[in-house]
């Protein structure tokens, strides 16, 4: 239906950029606020919570592409997010306000999120198997575990020692401008997805470039969005663990069922898929990674990643 009107598709993006904004403010100020009531560090709310949440979108448009048979879509989404999530969405952060990170999270955080786009790229080269996408489960306990483990006992959760709040921060009022921020936030993505893809279909684009530009870029809004409002909240943690958690999340949470899918339809991701789009990721997050353990990203490190953003695009499109 809306790729037989360009006018109603185009609506429905706009749409769904308004929820972005509106339900990313809500989503990380009901998560600091939270972060600060309980004791939890900001980087550690941004890593699991946010970053799973921030997610969903990539796991719910892997999982349509599996049902309906578009394999290449969900492989591709799922490359293309990381790839937007290190250089553009942190790009854009720094631009509007200098990223700043702290010494535990080049510590902890930077290593794992490498560590599950390695493991990620791993998996989709030759033969898909089961095991593998077990193995990608498996190392994502193992990952939460070590995360939450690290964070007890550097002093990033301290739940025994609370600091005092008032009503306005109340842990149930601010767990449902949480929850409700992330869901119009996964709602908004949704609906720039669905109307930015019916757009691109009608342009002829191919099903993989859709999942690594179009579709990435979609299902990375969330993690945009929540990154402008970080920095704009002087909350540079939150954004930096939203980012490194969603990788994570993608890489480890989302990966299986696109490896599973594929073992189990027999099919194989395409060569520019598994070859040059995922060196592009790889390069990507290891430059980051470098990046961020000087634990500052200013104004013109944002701008350079934004353009080699569009320097991996154009590498993606030939």
């Amino acid at each position: 239906m809306l790729t037989d009107s360009l006018l109603l598709a185009g609506l429905v993006l706009v749409v769904g950029l308004v929820l972005l904004v509106a339900g990313s403010d809500q989503l990380v100020d009901g998560a600091s606020r939270l972060s600060t009531r309980l004791g939890v560090s900001p980087v550690i709310v941004g890593a699991i919570i946010i970053g799973f949440g921030t997610s969903m979108p990539e796991l719910l448009v892997t999982l349509l592409a599996a049902l309906e048979g578009v394999f290449d879509l969900g492989v591709g989404n799922i490359i293309g997010s990381n790839i937007a999530n290190v250089l553009l969405v942190l790009g854009i952060a720094a631009i509007v306000g200098p990223v700043t990170v702290s010494r535990m999270t080049v510590r902890r955080e930077v290593p794992l999120s490498l560590l599950g786009s390695v493991a990620f790229a791993w998996a989709i080269q030759g033969e898909l198997r089961r095991l593998d996408a077990l193995l990608l489960a498996a190392l994502l306990v193992a990952v939460l575990a070590l995360l939450l483990t690290l964070s007890l006992r550097e002093g990033a959760w301290t739940p025994e020692a609370p600091v005092a709040a008032g009503p306005e921060h109340r842990v149930g009022r601010e767990t449902v401008r949480a929850v409700l921020g992330l869901a119009v936030t996964i709602g908004g993505a949704q609906a720039v997805v669905v109307g930015g893809g019916a757009i691109a279909a009608a342009a002829g684009m191919s099903e993989g470039l859709i999942g690594l530009t179009l579709v990435a870029v979609g299902t990375s809004l969330p993690e945009l969005a929540a990154a402008v409002q970080s920095v704009r909240r002087q909350e540079t943690d939150l954004l930096v663990g939203n980012v490194l958690g969603s990788n994570l999340f993608n890489a480890l949470a989302v990966g299986p069922v696109v490896v599973w899918t594929g073992a189990s339809l027999d099919r194989l991701v395409s060569p520019s898929l598994s070859g040059s789009a995922t060196l592009l990721m790889l390069a990507a997050v290891v430059t980051v990674s470098l990046m961020l353990a000087r634990r500052r990203i200013g104004r013109f490190g944002g701008i350079a990643l934004v353009l080699a953003y569009v320097g991996a695009v154009g590498v993606m499109a030939r």
